[in-house]
């Protein structure tokens, strides 16, 4: 039997997954708006008259300068990758991905150890041109752009890649034969087609630089993210840091409104696989395109990996004996999020296929798709207001009239902990699920209802074997990203559940950098695995 023949009924539950994440996404956007009614005047007295320039002067100049590199930066390398031929292109084609396996976090705290005033470079660098010789300080606002530059890239050079590829080079011919140069046939054909996706790959760069808390720590570069984290612990304010939220909510919404005008209505479509046909750079300039390509990759993996393993390798004797406790825990809450969020990703995408598509499932798709662009630490001030509401307005009571002691159930359990994860990764498990769900014709369902079958047994057992891969990528995403994630955890986790992006926190604060340098060394090792798997599917 047809979804359409289907009792109505039976059809309209599966639209409640969806509303359900939706609500989960809505819930710490209205209470961080409502946190308004309970104003903080002394904490805005103190930041006002001390810190909140600086923190818009330093939010502002951290976005502009990580925009426009990132664009730069990551156009740049995939245009030479995609459609030039050069010395050891094959393998820079994927190698230069490897990056976004590093969390901004521990290059922070990398760079300051080789490039600080007591580190090796600046050591050899005294050792030659003496005490009198200055270098660039580290420590700036140009120090932490590199570093989230460098981190971030990847991003912007994954779907600018893409995008060059399935133009081909006749556009280029084309342009060349009707006598533009070919700056001006770059500028004015390849650009303008691949702006939807440049535009995407810079808003998402921008999204994680919002959200960015450890290597602004590390650099004790003070942004929104800092402030809400000082007004929460400093100022022991949680409506305060409720109101910074909310403010970096505005910047979030401006920044999507931005990046929907810049991609305008533009529309990319995929093109059937054909031979690439590359230019062929000769004499100089196809040694300086393998140069620069090679600089970037070993300025933003090759040396971070390098100095992570010798601190590891010197450290070795004394290993934390938390250690082990450490990846049990950051473990078991990647897996808890990564199956909740996986799980929900499936029933929301196959809700939508049994119901005719209409304005409020996009709508609330939106809303779902919202969690991604919304930083950790303002997720876990919103979630923390509705959880402390609900112990102090709903539990306690009940508490207190059956007769038991009070006590908190939800304000900083694990509940809270992963239901902020679920939030944040959502769009992150959905979208692998979706476009596995949309090569799966509708014909097989229909096939599946006139045998007898329901719509759950059409789930398990006609669905879920064909969604396997897209699960298992959902699954795989979500888990890293999850023990990556360092504000939500920082500020949510219960007390004693420090993960391993918690530990290299703690010793970053206090300068142990060898210390910090086994578990940074054991998130980038495992985040490599979700990195690699979208580099073999990219060259696929």
């Amino acid at each position: 039997m047809p979804p359409e023949l289907l009792k109505p009924h039976r059809v309209r539950w599966w639209g409640l997954p969806l509303i359900v994440v939706a609500a989960l996404v809505m819930l710490p956007l209205v209470v961080i708006l409502f946190s308004w009614l309970t104003p903080a005047p002394e904490v805005w007295e103190h930041l006002l008259e001390t810190e909140f320039r600086r923190l818009m002067i330093n939010t502002l100049s951290l976005l502009l300068g990580v925009g426009i590199c990132v664009a730069v930066l990551g156009v740049g390398l995939a245009w030479l990758v995609a459609t030039c031929e050069f010395p050891g292109r094959r393998w820079l084609d994927w190698s230069l991905v490897l990056p976004l396996a590093i969390p901004p976090y521990v290059l922070a705290f990398i760079f300051l150890g080789v490039f600080g005033y007591a580190g090796p470079v600046q050591t050899l660098w005294r050792s030659i041109v003496g005490t009198g010789g200055t270098f660039p300080d580290i420590r700036s606002t140009c120090g932490v752009i590199v570093v989230m530059v460098l981190v971030l890239y990847p991003y912007v050079y994954m779907l600018a890649r893409n995008a060059f590829l399935s133009q081909g080079r006749e556009l280029m011919d084309a342009a060349r034969l009707l006598g533009a140069s070919p700056w001006r046939a770059f500028w004015h054909v390849a650009l303008p087609m691949a702006r939807p996706a440049i535009a995407a790959g810079t808003a998402l760069a921008l999204m994680e630089t919002l959200a960015d808390f450890g290597a602004v720590s590390v650099f004790n570069f003070d942004t929104f993210t800092t402030a809400i984290y000082k007004s929460w612990f400093g100022f022991f304010n949680l409506s305060a840091a409720a109101q910074l939220a909310s403010l970096l909510l505005l910047v979030v919404f401006l920044g999507l409104w931005g990046e929907s005008k810049a991609r305008g209505r533009a529309r990319t479509y995929q093109t059937p696989p054909r031979i690439i046909e590359r230019f062929e750079l000769t004499g100089t300039a196809k040694w300086a395109a393998t140069t620069v390509c090679c600089t970037v990759l070993f300025v933003a993996f090759v040396i971070p990996i390098g100095q992570l393993i010798m601190w590891t390798a010197g450290r070795l004797q004394d290993v934390d004996h938390r250690y082990w406790s450490l990846v049990a825990r950051t473990l078991a809450l990647g897996a808890s999020a990564a199956t909740l969020a996986s799980l929900l990703a499936l029933l929301v995408a196959f809700g939508r296929r049994q119901l005719k598509e209409a304005p409020w499932q996009r709508a609330a798709v939106r809303v779902a798709s919202l969690g991604y662009a919304l930083p950790g630490s303002v997720l876990a001030v919103g979630i923390m207001l509705a959880f402390a509401f609900i112990d102090q307005q709903l539990i306690n009571p009940l508490q207190a009239l059956l007769g038991l002691p009070p006590k908190q159930w939800l304000l900083g359990s694990l509940a809270a902990l992963i239901l902020a994860y679920i939030v944040r990764f959502f769009s992150v498990a959905y979208g692998p699920v979706q476009s596995s769900l949309e090569k799966i014709r509708p014909s097989f369902q229909e096939a599946a209802h006139t045998l007898g079958a329901n719509q759950w047994q059409v789930l398990c057992r006609v669905y879920l074997p064909l969604l396997r891969p897209g699960l298992l990528s959902a699954g795989l995403l979500v888990l890293v990203d999850t023990m990556k994630e360092m504000p939500a955890t920082l500020l949510m986790r219960p007390f004693g559940w420090d993960t391993l992006a918690v530990r290299v926190y703690e010793m970053t604060a206090e300068g142990e950098w060898e210390r910090a340098a086994l578990p940074a060394l054991t998130l980038v090792l495992i985040s490599l695995i979700p990195v690699l798997s979208i580099m073999r599917g990219s060259r696929r």
